[in-house]
């Protein structure tokens, strides 16, 4: 009987241990995130690697890549350069003006002067009805450039125009720059003709740093008689 007993109580023990067995699943191990992660990206880059190799590369696209490689890189424009040259025909007027001046005068032997550097200077605008002068002078009041609207070509009603002030100041912006090294200006505007406001945009579009901009137009206190209206 006490054997039975036992037989019986070994084979009930093998059954729970079957049981328990069937019931908890077995316990993985997790691996570390940093482990994982490292794993994920080698996967990644034998994946890459396989198609690179296996895409084939065309003869085109071999071509469009030398090219590239090949194109010589373009230097970004400084804020100093002047963007836009001139209008061919106002070139074509200035060299003219320019040969019938050397022909009229008599070749003079000049003294060879050194040339004065005029990084900071003034500009200075003449707007009236008719005409817009431009002139451009160191600080103490010396002409180093000038033009205006009939030396560029302009004639009769143009010279007024707010196209002629800007194509002027440009003339005389690129003799400062180029011979004296004009960098900064404080700009000085007299009369109220239409090109005052363009000759001030074209000063700061073509490279100069303006530091100030005054309106000496003079106004009268009630000095003289003006002229009487027109009876028309």
């Amino acid at each position: 009987m006490e054997e039975d007993k036992e037989a019986k109580t070994a084979k009930d023990e093998k059954i729970k241990e079957i049981k328990k067995e069937a019931v908890e699943p077995e316990k993985k191990v997790e691996e570390p995130v940093f482990a994982k992660a490292s794993s994920f990206a080698k996967a990644s880059e034998d994946k890459s690697e396989d198609k690179s190799a296996d895409k084939p590369v065309l003869a085109a696209e071999k071509d469009f890549i030398d090219e590239e490689d090949n194109e010589p890189e373009v230097l970004p424009k400084k804020d100093g350069d002047v963007t836009e040259e001139l209008p061919d025909d106002i070139k074509k007027k200035l060299e003219a003006r320019k040969e019938e001046k050397s022909a009229k005068k008599p070749m003079k032997k000049k003294k060879k002067r050194a040339k004065v550097r005029v990084e900071v200077g003034k500009i200075y605008v003449k707007a009236s009805y008719n005409n817009t002068i431009v002139t451009a002078t160191d600080l103490n009041g010396n002409v180093i450039s000038w033009a205006s609207a009939g030396m560029a070509g302009f004639k009769g009603p143009k010279k007024a125009t707010s196209y002629a002030a800007q194509i002027i100041t440009k003339i005389v912006l690129m003799k400062a720059k180029d011979e004296y090294g004009m960098r900064e200006a404080s700009v000085f505007i007299k009369g109220i003709g239409t090109g005052r406001e363009a000759a001030v945009r074209a000063v700061n579009a073509n490279g100069i740093n303006v530091t100030s901009i005054k309106d000496i137009t003079p106004i009268p206190h009630n000095g003289c008689r003006p002229k009487k209206p027109r009876r028309v």
